[in-house]
């Protein structure tokens, strides 16, 4: 076989580092976001933050000398000297790497809200002011917490303390014993001679703990000790409600009133009475002490109404205010750095370009979005119509998986609520006049005949898909049971009340 060499031409699209980073900051969402800049910020020096959190703040130096940041990312002596970087005429020179800068409101009004922060900041700092130091949340108090300092004022002998407290380790979050006695008490060594009887009468007794129902083995158990201990409660209807919870929880879960009727012997005024008492009462006792955190959500547009229509903006809170460190970069241009430097600058510069890039995009994207969904944000999400992403993508000149990166986990804070940028899309559902309904709005009706429905003759699916029909949009019944359960609305035989 003869070798040759043979020259051709083709084409392929590579990816830069540039390129490869301006994606991924793109499908980042706000909280990964902030999290990769502290990274950033820790490897590029070339690379600071204007709205550093811990600005305002005292700091030690590494000579041993106090700092107080000044509220743009620079560190300043707190004690004023007569000389600074102005020198003899006065005026700061420009500081180099200030055009390679972004902030919060760049697109729109500019920067230059360095002074007034840092005026605002000065004129309310004290060293003796305690409302300036940060305040720290108090804990809370957990249920075991909770049952002890119950179980020290009620119970004396340390025998007794140390059963009850075992009781109180087996409990769940919710304040159920799931475990049993009996494995409880195989548990204990046998030269503590302690009966089974001992822990019953440890558990009656921390049955009668506030709050009422913890310590119970079962939700049946759980809503008898509560309605046991209910104040203003009739005899009848007391005795009626407890023989539910204790005897018919299933029917009565099931909605199953013409069985507990006739078990239980009533009419529906009674029944209607001992149903108000169990709702009264809470399944989850424990659930109010236990400690998990809400997770709250920064949007990263606002739309408001404005004189001409609807305005979007960015939130200037989670945009993050970068530039290139000036003292570093006036040391590449005097030639006295080290030539990794120069990468790091660039490397900075793109961060600073790329970030820039990123919120006009997911700007340009929510404007396109509002401007399609007009209808929405006037008269809420009956109103919404069909969208794609195809849409959004030919109108912006961008591709749909450029469209797809900003409309997740992006987030959009309008009049009606919090939405994700994604909320805005959604499939279409032909009509007989031609035209489309988006499924948005079809969920938004699904919602609304279900809210004025008779509680005592609840609409069943095929009922509102003809009642949908009648409005012109063409569903089948099966359609509305799947959006009926992704709304998390039960069905007709759980929404049925005397």
């Amino acid at each position: 076989m003869k070798q040759t060499l043979q020259l051709r031409t083709s084409q392929h699209l590579a990816l830069t580092p540039q390129l490869q980073q301006s994606i991924r900051l793109l499908q980042l969402s706000t909280l990964e976001l902030h999290q990769e800049l502290e990274q950033l910020l820790g490897d590029n020096p070339m690379l600071e933050r204007l709205d550093d959190p811990l600005d305002h703040t005292v700091r030690l130096l590494a000579d041993g000398a106090i700092s107080q940041g000044n509220g743009n990312g620079a560190e300043a002596p707190a004690t004023p000297s007569a000389e600074g970087p102005q020198g003899e005429g006065g005026e700061a020179p420009a500081a180099a790497g200030e055009s390679d800068t972004y902030e919060a409101g760049d697109r729109e009004a500019g920067n230059g809200s360095d002074d007034a922060d840092w005026s605002a900041s000065a004129g309310s700092k004290s060293a003796d002011d305690e409302d300036s130091r940060p305040q720290l949340e108090a804990s809370g108090c957990t249920l075991r917490e909770h049952l002890l300092e119950q179980m020290r004022v009620t119970v004396q002998e340390p025998r007794d303390r140390a059963l009850m407290e075992l009781i109180i380790d087996a409990l769940d979050e919710n304040g159920y014993l799931e475990e049993p006695l009996e494995e409880i008490h195989e548990r204990l060594p046998p030269e503590l001679e302690i009966e089974l009887d001992d822990l019953r009468c440890s558990l009656v007794l921390l049955q009668s703990f506030d709050p009422p129902g913890v310590a119970a083995r079962n939700a049946s158990e759980c809503l008898a000790l509560q309605i046991r201990r209910m104040p203003g409660v009739p005899l009848v209807t007391r005795r009626m409600a407890l023989t539910i919870v204790e005897k018919h929880l299933a029917w009565f879960a099931q909605r199953e009133f013409t069985k507990l009727k006739k078990a239980l012997d009533c009419d529906d005024e009674d029944l209607r009475e001992a149903q108000c008492v169990i709702r009264q009462c809470n399944p989850h006792p424990g659930a109010e002490f236990a400690s998990g955190e809400s997770d709250y959500v920064v949007p990263d547009v606002i739309v408001k109404k404005g004189r001409g229509g609807w305005i979007v903006t960015l939130n200037n809170d989670v945009v993050p205010r970068l530039r290139v460190n000036a003292l570093y970069a006036n040391l590449l241009k005097q030639g006295k750095s080290e030539s990794q430097m120069n990468g790091q600058l660039q490397e900075a510069k793109w961060l600073i370009k790329n970030m820039r890039q990123r919120f006009d995009t997911i700007l340009r994207v929510a404007e396109a979005i509002v401007e399609r969904q007009k209808n929405f944000f006037s008269h809420g999400a009956v109103a919404m119509r069909p969208l794609v992403l195809r849409e959004i993508a030919d109108t912006l000149g961008l591709h749909e998986s450029t469209i797809s990166r900003v409309t997740t986990q992006k987030y959009m804070l309008t009049p009606h609520g919090m939405f994700e940028l994604k909320y805005f899309f959604g499939s279409h559902v032909a009509t007989e006049a031609g035209g489309e309904a988006s499924s948005t709005a079809i969920r938004a009706l699904i919602v609304q005949l279900t809210g004025a429905e008779d509680p005592k003759n609840p609409l069943s699916d095929s009922k509102i898909a003809d009642m949908l029909g009648e409005q012109g949009m063409v569903i089948a019944r099966r359609t509305v049971a799947k959006y009926r359960e992704a709304l998390k609305i039960p069905p007709v035989s759980l929404r049925k009340s005397l």
